[in-house]
């Protein structure tokens, strides 16, 4: 994976409604245009990093990148897990992630309580200081960055780094 540490941006949409819901691990989803344009080294699975709602506070994060084998979805989705308590929904609001590492593969569970065992392990997983505390100062840095520029199929826009221009659907690149 040498795409990594991998930087994307886009606004939240709702999901399949069944991280807060049915698992009781809320997710925060981004868009097809954002999938879409994952590099190809990034395969399915679950990843570690950090990640950012609008302006806020810097947090670690767990993410599924897939197709949910245990729900057998036939959508591939990137549904993120920000550790951190949020007060209410954040819908429409840009989230901002870096994909620092790699967990394990995506696979199916033989019940609903092994598949939260295994998300709730992969959380564990992911607040450990192994888990690239160190690039923390590389994400603060980056998201200070000047402004960088948005891929869409159609032309190179700029954008500020704390939200993605109207006119261009696609994924920040680096």
């Amino acid at each position: 994976m040498k795409s990594l540490p991998y930087f994307c941006r886009g606004e939240v949409v709702r999901g399949f409604g069944r991280g807060s819901k049915e698992l009781g691990i809320p997710t925060a989803n981004f868009p097809d245009s954002v999938v879409e344009f994952l590099p190809a080294d990034i395969g399915t699975g679950i990843y570690y990093g950090w990640a950012c709602v609008g302006t806020g506070e810097i947090c670690k994060m767990v993410m599924s990148i897939g197709w949910n084998p245990f729900y057998k979805n036939t959508k591939k989705s990137m549904e993120t897990h920000v550790i951190h308590t949020f007060k209410e929904d954040f819908y429409g609001e840009t989230l901002s992630v870096v994909l620092v590492g790699y967990i394990r593969p995506e696979r199916s569970f033989p019940s609903l309580e092994a598949l939260i065992a295994a998300i709730n392990d992969d959380i564990e997983q992911a607040k450990t200081p192994s888990a690239g505390l160190a690039l923390e100062r590389t994400w603060r840095m980056r998201k200070n960055d000047p402004p960088t520029a948005t891929i869409s199929r159609t032309k190179v826009v700029a954008q500020s780094p704390n939200r993605p221009p109207a006119s261009a659907p696609g994924p920040s690149i680096t």
